[in-house]
């Protein structure tokens, strides 16, 4: 352990020694401000000293300096903004640990350093909600890649919304997001869209499918991965994903019939709540109505397709009227009910809409076989 600094060793850096001995002096001073070893008028002599030592010509001086003193709480905020503008063999360190710095100055060093800089910002251990904005705003990918694995980051929903529109094309960066522990549902079903994008076009160019087989495939992938977001979701957030992905055009009648055919009621009663345009406690009373009233005039309000609401209709009597049996493949033998409740309704509907339903529950109706 190097001894403390000594009144000689002040007087041997104002005599502008060699390189190596002023190193010497600075893992001193690094020990006495790690240790609190210093008076209130030594440690302002100290960092007068830092001072000076930041504007050494030496590169080696600074560098040593700056991995010293990166986790010090008494390294003077000018100083650690000195450092963190210069050259990344100096700044790298200070950016990845330093306390003293701000918000505002971390934000200025992603806006104008370089990736290396980016990247070390991103990686501390807390990142803000607003740096995180700065880096997905303005750092590179690697950056980006970076703040996405760093589960130090508070990233909120926005800044993730903009992650995406910024980066979808990354594999990199989006695989970083579906790997944070938390994401909001809304932004999960954003990236279940964009995987799904890329998985049709590997199926067109990789393995020979038309655009329509494709596309069905990815269509019941996403549909799948969707309903696994929403349950168990909190109603506010179950309510603000279906309403985003109504208002994308993704909230469809295959989707609530694949929810309820799963006995996925809450689900259920939310789609219709948010495509009609009604609370959800409202939604909830019409469906379960034991008038039998409600539920078609719910379901006619939700504009959803009227030669399907015999199969809705038989799907909701029998998740009103079964439930899981608490033994092994409870869920399967459950969803074969309801499935084969529906399939009853076959007979009685149109040529199109038959057509409509086998298409989009194929896969279900071979789960029930």
């Amino acid at each position: 352990m190097p001894p403390s600094l000594s009144r000689e060793d002040v007087d041997r850096l104002l005599a502008a020694p060699l390189p190596p001995a002023r190193i010497e002096l600075v893992g001193k001073l690094a020990q006495d401000l790690t240790e609190a070893r210093l008076s209130t008028a030594e440690l302002q002599l100290g960092q007068d000293i830092l001072r000076l030592l930041a504007r050494d010509v030496e590169v080696t001086v600074r560098a040593a300096l700056s991995s010293s003193l990166q986790s010090s709480a008494h390294l003077p905020r000018d100083v650690a903004l000195r450092l963190a503008r210069d050259v990344e063999e100096v700044a790298l360190p200070i950016l990845a640990q330093s306390l003293v710095l701000s918000d505002d100055d971390l934000i200025e060093i992603v806006s104008s350093g370089s990736s290396a800089k980016q990247q070390a910002v991103a990686g501390r251990s807390n990142v803000s909600e607003t740096v995180a904005e700065a880096l997905i705003t303005l750092a590179d990918e690697r950056a980006v890649v970076t703040l996405m694995r760093n589960e130090g980051a508070k990233i909120n929903e926005r800044s993730l919304n903009r992650a995406v529109d910024r980066f979808a094309s990354s594999d990199a960066v989006m695989g970083g997001m579906v790997g944070r522990s938390v994401l909001p549902v809304a932004v999960a079903e954003r990236l279940a869209t964009v995987v799904s994008d890329e998985l049709r076009r590997h199926l067109v160019e990789c393995h020979e499918l038309t655009p329509r087989v494709a596309s069905d495939i990815v269509l019941r992938a996403r549909e799948r991965a969707i309903l696994q977001l929403g349950r168990g979701a909190a109603e506010p957030d179950l309510r603000r994903l279906l309403q985003q992905m109504h208002h994308n055009g993704r909230l469809t009648p295959s989707l609530i019939l694949r929810a309820i055919c799963t006995g996925d009621i809450a689900f259920f009663e939310a789609s219709l709540a948010v495509l009609a345009g009604v609370p959800a406690a409202n939604a909830q009373m019409l469906i379960h109505d034991g008038g039998r009233q409600g539920l078609p005039a719910l379901y006619a309000q939700a504009g959803l397709p009227a030669g399907l609401f015999g199969v809705f209709r038989a799907a909701v009597d029998t998740v009103q009227s079964t439930g899981f049996d608490g033994e092994p493949r409870d869920l399967e033998r459950y969803r074969a009910r309801v499935i084969a409740r529906v399939l009853s309704q076959l007979e009685t509907l149109d040529p199109a809409d038959l057509d409509y339903l086998v298409d989009k529950l194929d896969d279900m109706l071979r789960l029930a076989a």
